[in-house]
């Protein structure tokens, strides 16, 4: 018996790195997965259905249960192509692990609006829709009196909570994900879902064209702090029907998973006055409201 017998899974993105391996894993526990991938590369450009039939192929031949699904996250009939899959090929739906994302790294002077749409459509949009298609699931299941357990895992990133240069669309796309995660866990809370995020520190094809492979190469002998792998287990916690978290983002690297506290206001950067403030006020009293404290990555 596995510990998540009986889930049923989307993950997106599943089709390589950190997704597959979520698929794998959550299927080694029991559960049935749709694995969704489009197939394109790092940048979003092309499509190919192998790498997705691939997983669903690894997962059946270890006795599991699983279906392809090439749709685009960013695509709203595509999204909802996602939920009826589920449903269809299992009966119903309980996690979808919001994964898929693609980059297209420039400076804020040079890039280009493409480049940030681009950017911006695959993983804002590409975790809203399928979030959406989901959410009304289980809003619809709730309404007609059934008990709903459900969990939606999204894929966020340091560079969304700490800012990284060079990636202004990815981060304030990861950054929105963060926070649209949080608004989610308010709002579906009434239909039984939980809603979290996580942000990955693990090599994949996005970080190796970020960071380069040299950092990241496993070392004979040594526990392999940057396998996609360790990932997982967080996910499958979080998709867990006793798990208790919600509303929170965590992150994540090799053997660590670490509550993330995000815009916290800081005590001791402030100015406040029982009046309207003026440009004086301010400008006289600024050395109270810059410096302090500033959010950065945990360490290795």
């Amino acid at each position: 018996m596995g510990a998540l017998d009986g889930r049923v899974c989307i993950v997106t993105g599943a089709g390589r790195g950190i997704g597959r391996e979520h698929a794998l894993y959550l299927a080694s526990q029991g559960a049935k997965l749709v694995v969704n991938d489009l197939g394109g590369n790092i940048d979003g450009t092309g499509d190919d259905k192998a790498p997705a039939q691939q997983v669903v192929e690894e997962i059946q031949a270890a006795g599991g249960e699983a279906v392809a699904n090439v749709d685009s996250v960013s695509d709203w009939a595509g999204a909802e192509r996602m939920v009826q899959t589920a449903v269809e090929a299992f009966g119903d739906l309980h996690v979808l692990v919001n994964n898929a994302g693609i980059l297209r790294d420039r400076v804020i002077v040079n890039m280009t609006e493409d480049e940030w749409d681009a950017v911006i459509n695959v993983h804002l949009k590409g975790h809203f829709a399928p979030l959406h298609h989901a959410a009304a699931y289980w809003r619809q299941q709730s309404k007609a009196g059934k008990e709903v357990n459900a969990s939606v895992i999204h894929t966020a990133s340091e560079s969304g909570l700490f800012g990284n240069p060079g990636q202004a669309n990815y981060g304030a796309a990861k950054s929105g994900i963060a926070t649209m995660s949080l608004i989610a866990s308010k709002e579906l809370v009434r239909y039984g879902v939980r809603s979290n995020a996580i942000a990955p520190r693990a090599r994949t094809r996005l970080t190796e064209s970020t960071f380069g492979t040299d950092l990241m190469a496993a070392r004979e002998g040594q526990f392999d702090i940057w396998s996609p792998a360790n990932i997982s287990p967080c996910i499958a916690w979080l998709a867990h029907p006793e798990c208790k978290a919600s509303g929170e983002t965590y992150f994540v690297f090799g053997g660590k998973v670490q509550r993330v506290v995000g815009w916290d206001p800081d005590p001791d950067k402030v100015v406040a006055k029982d009046e309207k403030l003026s440009l004086e006020v301010l400008l006289a009293e600024q050395d109270n409201l810059v410096g302090g404290r500033t959010p950065v990555p945990p360490g290795m």
